[in-house]
């Protein structure tokens, strides 16, 4: 035991002796590593823990590349998909948890997250599917997941890690997204200065805290324009419209409307009637072919 050693070293050695997994034992490791005493009495009990650290960590990589697995596997892609990248520590987990019903675990130490966590974002009625991937800099990392997305939400803290990450993803199809995260920690002055940096540079940011909220309605904005996608309500003969719409791509018609429904319903319509930014005035009636604009609303008559 290291002299003056905090009560989190402590518990997280408890939690190392009772760990059942590898994986838990890894998790206490770092625990015990991030809160060991920087003092010099300290060394040599730290060069043994690393060096633990070191092997387990090998042998859990060794089993990883040994399975050839992919962690995405049963994660189900819904019509609009982001992740959310970045280095250790970025904020990831805690943005996963104020723009979803998910809860991942947010921990003070590095490397936190092993395995992608899912949640739905709900944006005016429009359900976005976001998942959380480990660390850009973790053997965890899953390109996999991030190049099969939409979109890419990539979590910054400066300059420099915008220009390292986008290396990561440079091959990546999706949207692009930097979120300069904890915003809270700056000036006025320096927000002003971080913008016109990224400006400079043009990448599409936006600035954000994950832990005020701050920037967050502008973000959510600027997420679901990334997708390209309209959405359309549905609605009943003398009630309101749906409150989810559905998504579609734009230049859909009420056809494809109909056709998302029900497959085959488009032939039991006898008329359609549309209110929103498609109509000349409420409740005009037009045919299939119609093209429809974001947040239009359809209301069928069938035969």
């Amino acid at each position: 035991m290291p002299v003056n050693a905090h009560p989190e070293y402590t518990y997280a050695e408890k939690e190392y002796d009772l760990a059942e997994t590898d994986e838990d034992r890894l998790i206490a490791l770092e625990k015990m590593i991030s809160f060991l005493p920087g003092h010099k009495g300290a060394e040599k009990l730290r060069a043994q823990i690393k060096l633990r650290y070191k092997k387990l960590k090998e042998k859990l990589a060794r089993e990883k590349k040994s399975k050839k697995g992919n962690s995405k596997t049963g994660i189900k892609k819904e019509d609009m998909q982001a992740v959310i990248i970045g280095k250790t520590k970025s904020g990831k987990s805690s943005l996963l948890s104020l723009l979803t019903n998910a809860k991942p675990e947010i921990a003070e130490y590095e490397f936190a997250t092993r395995f992608p966590a899912v949640g739905i974002m709900d944006y005016n009625g429009a359900g976005i599917q976001l998942i959380e991937v480990p660390a850009v800099e973790s053997e965890y990392y899953d390109k996999g997941i991030v190049n099969s997305a939409d979109s890419i939400i990539i979590l910054i803290a400066n300059l420099e890690e915008a220009k390292e990450i986008e290396k990561v993803v440079e091959r990546s199809q999706g949207k692009k997204i930097f979120a300069l995260n904890k915003i809270d920690l700056l000036s006025e002055n320096e927000k002003r200065k971080m913008s016109a940096t990224l400006q400079s540079k043009k990448y599409n940011f936006v600035l954000i805290s994950a832990k005020t909220g701050e920037g967050i309605e502008e973000f959510k904005e600027r997420l679901f324009k990334s997708f390209e996608r309209i959405r359309i309500y549905t609605k009943e003969p003398g009630k309101e419209k749906t409150h989810k719409p559905i998504i579609l791509s734009p230049n859909s018609n009420v056809k494809d409307v109909a056709e998302k429904i029900l497959k085959g319903f488009a032939s039991r319509v006898q008329q359609t009637r549309i209110w929103g930014p498609s109509s000349k005035y409420p409740g005009q009636i037009v045919g299939l072919n119609h093209e429809l604009k974001d947040l239009d609303a359809v209301e069928f008559k069938t035969k």
